[in-house]
């Protein structure tokens, strides 16, 4: 059967990328196309990330090519589309830098991004994280790298650099690999920002899909430090449900908005408790909707609800992240998809910044 390239590329065209809401051929995804032999071969280059999306997007393409060409084989064949280089100085490894943030402490920050990061190496992603509270340390118990140093390496051409530790296919960073497990971290502001930055500056992650910024609560000189010096991809903003927790989560947020930091959305910790021998019942302990409520009020979107459980707190004492967990917990199926919703709101930016550099391209 003789198909008409023209048509595959119409057929194709016309598809949907599911996260952008655009087709293909405003994206200008579709690269080459080939028609051989029987076999019809796809080379589509898409916005990054490209591990949360390829196998739908593979899907969409298969089933548009059967539509015209059943008795036909297909290969689809997926890579990313050049990234305009953001700017940075440091990092240049690093595709998409996410700060995970919260107003005030106790709202479970650290085990969310933990978990997060944990999430985002599902899919293949080279993923790192970086624990930035130099005063409470949390990553190396979450990891079960309690124990661990950096490791110190020096280079062909004399330089001497650091190295993260690497736990389930994640590399991990932390002032606590550097401090003795029960020092105190008794350090003045500007002494914070300069440990702070020595982290991200001197070591060397290498290449990374996702670098994940595990900050320390509040608005302050980390916080201000890292948006001075890197440009973040975005950052998410950890809270709990009462209003104690949300004054400051709209303080964080008008924070990074005054910076010029995209807000990839909020996420609500500690949404409710399920007991074990109820799961379809919900108990609001720290009352209800309030992550949903400063949603609304900032324009900024809403990633999830995560619940109360046993489980993740036994994961972040024990070392392994709930999302690494072989068995399936409402929980762990929560925090996944949380993580492909950042990662939708991350290729959202990475569209837009594609999109204007075309624009200014053209002018």
């Amino acid at each position: 059967m003789n198909i008409d390239e023209n048509l595959i590329r119409e057929k194709l065209e016309n598809l949907v990328d599911p996260d952008l809401n655009k087709t293909f051929k405003e994206l200008g995804y579709i690269h080459e196309i080939q028609v051989r032999n029987g076999l019809i071969k796809i080379y589509l280059k898409i916005v990054q990330p490209i591990h949360w999306i390829a196998e739908e997007i593979n899907r969409l393409c298969a089933n548009a090519l059967n539509e015209i060409a059943s008795d036909l084989e297909n290969e689809i064949i997926i890579s990313e589309l050049e990234q305009q280089d953001p700017g940075r100085t440091v990092l240049k490894g690093v595709k998409n830098i996410i700060a995970v943030a919260s107003g005030k402490g106790g709202v479970g920050k650290s085990s969310i991004a933990s978990n997060i990061a944990s999430a985002l190496s599902l899919n293949g992603a080279k993923v790192g994280i970086l624990d930035g509270d130099v005063y409470g340390p949390s990553q190396p118990t979450m990891f079960g790298l309690t124990d661990s140093r950096l490791e110190v390496l020096e280079k062909e051409d004399g330089t001497v650099v650091a190295l993260p530790t690497e736990k389930w296919g994640i590399k991990v960073a932390s002032m606590g690999f550097i401090m003795n497990r029960d020092q105190a971290a008794i350090i003045r502001g500007p002494m914070l920002a300069s440990y702070f930055s020595m982290l991200f500056e001197q070591l060397d992650w290498g290449l990374l899909d996702f670098l994940v910024f595990d900050l320390p609560p509040g608005t302050g000189d980390i916080q201000l430090t890292l948006t001075q010096k890197i440009p973040l991809t975005g950052a998410v903003i950890v809270t709990t449900p009462q209003e104690i927790a949300l004054a400051d989560v709209r303080r964080s947020i008008a924070m990074f908005k005054r910076v010029n930091v995209n807000i990839l959305g909020i996420i609500e910790n500690m949404s409710y408790f399920s007991p074990p021998d109820m799961p379809d019942k919900k108990y609001y302990i720290f009352g209800r909707g309030g992550g949903k409520l400063v949603a609304e009020e900032t324009g900024v979107p809403l990633l999830g609800e995560v619940p109360l459980d046993i489980v993740m707190r036994e994961g972040n004492d024990g070392g392994l992240p709930i999302v690494l967990r072989d068995d399936v917990s409402k929980q762990k199926q929560i925090l996944i998809h949380i993580t492909k919703n950042i990662v939708r709101e991350i290729r959202k930016i990475n569209q837009k910044m594609l999109s204007d550099y075309t624009l200014q391209i053209q002018i």
